[in-house]
């Protein structure tokens, strides 16, 4: 059996992989991005000087060879489905029996005037990273249009520049469409703090053209202001990339659709990562979650299945983390920026204003639902726990210790944590001072 897979990213690669252990099929990775897989995530750590290519790929250039996974740098041009055959830009067309389709995303761009121009780019693949460097040389302005993770990882990557950044971003917080409303004002504070001119409630109107097909600056669109730059990045999100599959077989709709099982509407034909919408995602879930953990495990998933082990997907509990300039954040279960009436949270802030805890919790049960923090590390084991467990809010809260994941000599908040639900239920909850590896041991193992 002959396994083709396009696209070389973390799901691709992780059905590689799984396929290799699982059985002796022979697997062709096809990818025009790269010759090797590589971290997207440290795209923006390559700019900094943080790190070299060769830095973010987590497998020594033998490891292909030695578990038999060919690696092929070329572009895919058409899919006959008929005739299982896949048409390539440089080599002769390639026959397979399965075919994985790992294709990505590509960022965002709804129509606005210039957006094709020459120094326009988002930040997802590889020669996105290549066009930013190109155009930083004397780079006196930027502007990013669009927030979330990608928009604030760019502006860090010219700010480490000292290039200035200008964001136009149309919420009224940064990312209060994801995060609630008093994370997304510690966010917003935060980034103009570091000195990077933020915009809120303001939308692209158009890109200006320089008169030789090259960006020059931006109009907004509530005030029209002009305001001149020599980048423009588009961060406004990314969508599946399968404009070029529209008119196939496939049953598309913003993604490849899939079922369960991750295999889409033609036999032997399968969706992972990005590019893939489930036709019945789990109640909560969205049918298309671009993140790296879930692309792993679709990736794993498709594997089994391809091997006839049958296999339901499962993504678990919601999971992300992510940096916003030096502020970490991690978020597991269920943290809505627009909560049913049924969630209640108890939400804490320090005194410098850049760190917080938000624990999720449902109103009628006590049941922690979520956790939300921003400049503070709990354990994700920990935490899934107490959220599958169905735990309630009270004794997350005098167990909170269990969680905490700061270094060492870092300082604790559990106890003003605990003493903010205290002022708010009438209650006179303590810590119970459980701490250290032996005692979450202890408790995991339970």
């Amino acid at each position: 059996m002959h396994v083709v897979i396009i696209g070389n990213g973390i799901s691709g690669i992780t059905t590689a992989r799984w396929l290799r252990k699982l059985g002796d099929a022979k697997i062709t990775v096809i990818s025009s991005e790269s010759d090797y897989f590589f971290s997207r995530t440290a795209l923006m750590y390559m700019y900094m000087g943080h790190m070299r290519l060769q830095d973010t790929q987590p497998y020594e250039n033998w490891f292909w060879k030695k578990n038999r996974i060919e690696l092929l740098n070329d572009h895919v041009t058409s899919i006959d489905f008929q005739s299982k055959t896949l048409g390539l830009q440089k080599s002769e067309d390639l026959s397979y029996d399965k075919l994985v389709l790992a294709l990505g995303s590509k960022s965002n761009k709804f129509g606005w005037p210039g957006q094709d121009l020459n120094k326009v780019g988002g930040l997802y693949h590889l020669q996105d990273l290549v066009e930013m460097e190109k155009h930083s040389n004397n780079l006196k302005r930027a502007v990013i249009v669009g927030g979330g993770l990608i928009g604030i990882e760019m502006a860090e990557m010219f700010h480490s520049r000292h290039i200035p950044v200008t964001m136009l971003v149309r919420e009224s917080n940064y990312w209060n469409n994801v995060l609630p409303e008093e994370e997304a004002t510690i966010i917003s504070n935060h980034i103009r703090s570091r000195n990077i001119d933020l915009r809120l409630n303001t939308n692209l109107k158009e890109i200006i053209n320089d008169g030789e097909g090259n960006a020059c600056g931006v109009i907004t669109a509530e005030t029209e202001e002009k305001i001149n730059c020599g980048y423009v990045g588009l961060t406004a999100g990314v969508s599946p990339n399968i404009g070029w599959l529209k008119d196939s077989e496939l049953n598309t709709n913003r993604g490849i659709v899939v079922n369960k099982y991750l295999q889409t509407n033609i036999d032997g034909v399968y969706a992972i990562g990005d590019c893939a919408e489930l036709s019945e995602p789990i109640k909560g879930r969205r049918p298309i979650e671009a993140v790296w953990y879930t692309g792993r495990m679709m990736g794993e998933t498709a594997a089994y299945n391809i091997m006839d082990h049958k296999v339901a997907y499962d993504p678990g509990i919601w999971f992300n983390s992510a940096k916003f300039i030096d502020i970490e954040y991690q978020v597991y279960g269920d943290v809505l920026a627009h909560p049913p009436e049924n969630h209640n949270s108890l939400f804490w802030q320090d005194n410098s204003g850049e760190k917080s805890v938000r624990i999720v919790y449902d109103r009628d049960n006590l049941w922690v639902k979520g956790f939300n923090l921003l400049g503070i590390r709990y354990r994700h084991e920990v935490c899934e726990k107490w959220i599958k467990q169905k735990t309630s809010i009270e004794d997350v809260l005098i167990n909170l210790k269990l969680a905490h994941f700061d270094p060492e000599f870092y300082e604790t908040y559990e106890q003003e944590i605990i003493n903010t639900y205290n002022r708010t239920s009438n209650r006179t909850l303590k810590s119970n001072g459980a701490s250290g590896l032996n005692k979450v041991l202890q408790f995991l193992n339970a």
